[in-house]
């Protein structure tokens, strides 16, 4: 056999070699992420339910997924441990920014509003809408309410019988 015969094998084995390096190392991440679960941490299972942890066992964890409701999973049925503060946002809704604080006076609101209207006015808009365009639309309509060959439009022996 030639080497150019074999090169193909070759590439091949190599490909199927690396790919499932990268899986393993995948599996290697996930499992280590399942092992630093600790109980109070917030979850989410593979099926999408956030709960917290409540007893790590060796195959399973025990879930809190409400207020006195547990459910038993298996380590597995982890995909993802989060921390407290994505957790709570998600679950909870809770931010951690600032919302911005409101003004005492309407005044700071309207000075952004008429600032827009003036840049629009010299760019050449009114009152905040563009300058319509025609596309030529108008002619097509007109051609089309006139009849082509001549005729009033009704059909051959047609009347206005009502």
């Amino acid at each position: 056999m030639s080497l150019v015969t074999l090169l193909p094998f070759i590439v091949l084995i190599g490909a199927m070699f690396l790919m499932t390096r990268s899986a393993k190392k995948k599996q290697q991440a996930a499992a280590a992420m399942r092992n630093e679960m600790q109980p109070g941490t917030g979850v989410r299972t593979i099926g999408g339910m956030y709960a917290t942890v409540k007893e790590v066992g060796d195959e399973t964890v025990l879930l809190e997924v409400a207020p006195g409701v547990h459910a038993v999973y298996a380590k597995n049925a982890i995909g993802a441990v989060l921390d407290d503060a994505e957790y709570n946002r998600i679950v909870h809704g809770d931010t951690e920014e600032e919302l911005p604080a409101v003004p005492d006076d309407a005044s700071s609101l309207t000075e952004a509003t008429e600032a827009a209207e003036a840049d629009a006015e010299a760019a050449g808009i009114k009152d905040g809408k563009d300058a319509k365009i025609d596309l030529g639309k108008k002619d097509e309509a007109e051609d089309a309410a006139e009849p082509k060959d001549g005729k009033d439009g009704k059909a051959d022996g047609g009347a206005d019988a009502k």
